[in-house]
Formats: structure tokens, C-alpha cells, sequence
């Protein structure tokens, strides 16, 4: 039975665990098992855990975003050591896109990538479906390892001659439960870090997406200037006329939380908008406060989500009919 090694960053555990769903038909009939970090247990060394999957498993999925490309671990050394083994025949690697990033000119860009055309998943209206491509094409790939000559020992049967100690003892190979997700808890300096972490993501997408429509429009230029490490502007002119414009900042008087406001409003006493950072049981995520006409209070929104929540009443008003 093949093993799927599941390379990416924690910034994406949430999608992970999506896909990891998704899977369950396939470990269920006992085609694949799965193994992440998050399966290492106490008093394992982790480094040496990763290096034996990632050096082993036969099936290795790229989960690829704007972070993975990012993280010099993901990018470096998982990446790196999957591109060689699959390069040797040694393992299939299958690069998922889950975030939209510049993915073409890695290495693995040459590789055909999953959802259908390379679409990320978070593009996908229904993201049950774009993880079922996935599962389909994860499926294929265990079919080609189960017609293919292992071309190493069991993993039961390896040990770790470098090291002298005995393996880590495995999961057994019979049926068991995939519902073993234990509840996580918070402290608030993890929600402090994940706000600022938010807020220079979004000031990242706002920088980017003004370049990008300018590109794009004919007549547009966009125009994004950052005031301090708490504040940010974001303009928008047409033939050279101001047409929209948004001041966002995190902190100040207001407390915790990312602030927009129409206009200029750098001293943060009003704002349009906000995002604050909750958590449930395994995940830290933003919701809004509900103020604008089409955001939910209800809403868990990744970094992403939360910032195409706050573009989008930047360039609202200009995509509607006049």
C-alpha cells in the first residue's frame, strides 16, 4: 500500500485537512495511508521523522501556495529531496495548488498540476470538488505504485542503520478510526502573531492587486503607499482622477484588530470595517464585524479570505453599472 507524504506549510493546515477528507475513501479501502508532521509524536525527533517519509513514501503532494514557496523548509529541502526522487523514479510527485502563487517557474512546474489546468483550489466555487480532482489523480498514482516493483524494503522491514536506535513504532496496518483530531488551544500571543501576520499579508495583496489591475485596465493606475509598519493607503485614479481610495491600519486606539476606512483616516478613529482574529478548535482564523453590506459576521476567512473581504469594498463601487 502506498504512503502519501503531504508537503506544505502550516499556514495551510486548514486545506490540508480538506484534502486529507477528501482521502478517506481511498485509505478506507486500504489503497494509500497518509502520514504529516502533525502525525510525529512526543519524544520522536522531527527532523529525522520528516527525512524518513520524505525519503521514503511513494506518493509525495506538494501543497502549493504563496507560504510553501516561501518557507525556505518546505521550498529547500522537502521540495528539493521530492523533485530528485521522483526524478530517480523513486516516488511520483503530484504538485496540488491550493493558493494562487507563481508556481510555472519552480522546479515542479514542469509537472501537471492538480485541480483540473492548475486552478488553485481556493479559486474553485466548490472546493468538495476541486479536492476530488485530486483525490482521482491520487488514485491514479497509487494504481501505477501497485503495478510498479518496490524498489525498497517495506518500511516494517527498514531500519535506521545510521542512527542505532529501533524504528519508531508504526500505526497498525488494519482498519482504524481517521477521526483522531485532538482540540488545540491558543494563547494570545499566537493570536497577536497571526493578526500581524495577517495584516502584512493583506498589505502584500493590496500592493500586488493594484499593480495587477492597472496591468490589466486601460486607463487605471493603482497607487499603494505604506505610511508606517501599522498603516497602509490604497488608491485607485482613472485618466489620472482619483476614484477610490482606503486607509487601512491595525492597533492603535481601537485595539486588537485590522481596520479599513474609506478615504484617508490615518489617525484610526473611524473605519468602514474590521477584521479580529477568533479561533475553534484547531484553527486561528479572521472574521469581519459586519458592517459592510456583504460581509457575514459568521464567516471563519483565512488570511486570504479576509483580504479579498476588504479589496473588494475598495473596488466594488467601481465594478457596478453607472
Amino acid at each position: 500500500m502506498p504512503n502519501v507524504f503531504f508537503s506544505y506549510c502550516h499556514a495551510d493546515e486548514a486545506l490540508r485537512d480538506q484534502l486529507e477528507k477528501q482521502l478517506s475513501m481511498l485509505k478506507r479501502q486500504g489503497v494509500i495511508d497518509t502520514w504529516h508532521d502533525r502525525r510525529i509524536g512526543a519524544g520522536q525527533v522531527i527532523d529525522a521523522a520528516i527525512d524518513d517519509h520524505i525519503n521514503s513514501d511513494e506518493i509525495i503532494l506538494l501543497l502549493v501556495s504563496p507560504d510553501f514557496i516561501a518557507s525556505d523548509y518546505c521550498y529547500n529541502i522537502e521540495m528539493a529531496r521530492a523533485m530528485e526522487r521522483h526524478a530517480a523514479g523513486e516516488a511520483i510527485v503530484i504538485p496540488v495548488i491550493l493558493r494562487p502563487c507563481d508556481w510555472h517557474y519552480a522546479p515542479f512546474g514542469k509537472l501537471l498540476g492538480t485541480p483540473q489546468d492548475g486552478k488553485p483550489v481556493t479559486l474553485w466555487p466548490d472546493r468538495d470538488e476541486a479536492f476530488l480532482q485530486v483525490a482521482k489523480e491520487v488514485r491514479k498514482a497509487a494504481d501505477r505504485c501497485s503495478r510498479s516493483q518496490p524498489s525498497t524494503l517495506p518500511r516494517s522491514e527498514r531500519t535506521n542503520f545510521d542512527s542505532g536506535s529501533a524504528p519508531a513504532p508504526m500505526p497498525p496496518a488494519g482498519p482504524r478510526s481517521s477521526n483522531l483530531r485532538m482540540a488545540k488551544s491558543f494563547t494570545q500571543l499566537d493570536k497577536d502573531r497571526f493578526l500581524l501576520e495577517s495584516f502584512e499579508y493583506i498589505a502584500r495583496y493590496f500592493e500586488n492587486s493594484l499593480l495587477e489591475l492597472q496591468s490589466r485596465n486601460p486607463g487605471y493606475e493603482g497607487a499603494f503607499r505604506r505610511i508606517d509598519a501599522n498603516r497602509f493607503s490604497a488608491s485607485i485614479y482613472k485618466d489620472g482622477n482619483n476614484v477610490a481610495k482606503a486607509t487601512l491600519f491595525t492597533g492603535g486606539q481601537l485595539g486588537a484588530g485590522i481596520y479599513y476606512s474609506h478615504g484617508d483616516s490615518f489617525g484610526g478613529g473611524s473605519y468602514n470595517e474590521a477584521l479580529t482574529v477568533d479561533t475553534d478548535d484547531q484553527s486561528l482564523y479572521l472574521k469581519t464585524f459586519g458592517m459592510a453590506f456583504h460581509t457575514r459576521q459568521d464567516q471563519k476567512l483565512s488570511q486570504e479570505g479576509g483580504a479579498e473581504t476588504l479589496w473588494s469594498l475598495l473596488i466594488a463601487p467601481l465594478q457596478r453599472n453607472r
